[in-house]
């Protein structure tokens, strides 16, 4: 099934937004990219632990990832190329890959935890508006970097 052009945007918009929302900690605009029973899946990677970990439902989720992340000075999701297939009007999934940098205090200075990963995303247009139905992140390769944080 071809995908319209505005379905790409929407979809598009949708990760971008999700980069936003996590990087500005904002759990409620998250919270209203998911749909109400999204499963959110972290890679062992991850999550410590030696097999995935599934969480479910749009606040859960939404304030999993913030708490994940508040502890950090800064994070930055950069959203790079997407794959997107349409199933059926109302349903998609895709492929979108991501550089996320966490930077964090280290003695006198910051570093960089560069993780690049991958997001296995499904979608469900509801009501007009697409939204993540399934995320699952996959850890390709990390680095752990200095970095001098300007504009401060």
């Amino acid at each position: 099934m071809r995908m319209d052009s505005s379905d790409r945007v929407a979809l598009t918009d949708l990760a971008a937004r999700y980069a936003q929302a996590v990087d500005r900690r904002n759990p409620t605009a998250l919270a209203a990219l998911f749909t109400d029973d999204v499963a959110f899946v972290l890679p062992p990677a991850l999550n410590g632990t030696g097999a995935p970990t599934e969480i479910r439902g749009n606040s859960v989720v939404s304030s999993s990832v913030v708490d994940a992340v508040s502890h950090l000075h800064s994070t930055r999701h950069i959203v790079e190329q997407q794959i997107l297939d349409l199933d059926g009007p109302t349903t998609a999934h895709g492929e979108a890959y991501c550089s996320a940098h966490h930077i964090y205090p280290r003695g006198e200075g910051h570093r960089d935890n560069r993780i690049e990963i991958r997001y296995q995303d499904s979608f469900e247009k509801i009501d007009g508006t697409w939204l993540f139905s399934r995320r699952e992140l996959v850890v390709d390769f990390a680095e752990d970097v200095p970095v001098i944080l300007l504009g401060q």
